[in-house]
């Protein structure tokens, strides 16, 4: 069963990476997943230096966090995606394209100085809904 609905109203200007304007969710519990690092079970950093690397295993650890409960990534219907370097734009969606693959969920994206671990390049929180 689908969980949301996704808008991209033609008077405003369309994703151009991963993401959709407007997410509708249908009735369902909410899921709020804390900011995940790209760290691997003993906290240590996945891929320093590697934005790509990075994303894939945030990714992944979202993936792990949503199945504990139940739900799916395509259940996402908001991220929040910080990252160190805006310059990493492209190369984040690329990535994003592959866990994201059908409607995907609204999507804030912002720079900040710094993370809880020095190595860290992105951060991602999510909000999900499911049946």
């Amino acid at each position: 069963m689908e969980t949301k609905q996704v808008g991209n109203p033609k008077e405003l200007p369309q994703p151009a990476g991963v993401w959709s304007n407007v997410v509708v969710s249908k009735p369902g519990r909410m899921v709020f997943v804390a900011g995940l690092l790209a760290v691997d079970g003993q906290r240590n950093i996945v891929g320093p230096g590697d934005i790509r690397a990075q994303t894939r295993q945030v990714c992944e650890n979202l993936k792990t966090a949503l199945a504990s409960v139940g739900a799916e990534i395509s259940d996402v219907v908001r991220v929040d995606v910080y990252i160190a370097d805006m310059k990493h734009f492209d190369a984040i969606h690329e990535i994003r394209r592959q866990y994201f693959t059908k409607d995907p969920p609204a999507s804030t994206m912002v720079e900040v100085s710094r993370f809880t671990k020095e190595e860290a390049l992105i951060e991602i929180t999510a909000i999900a809904v499911i049946p």
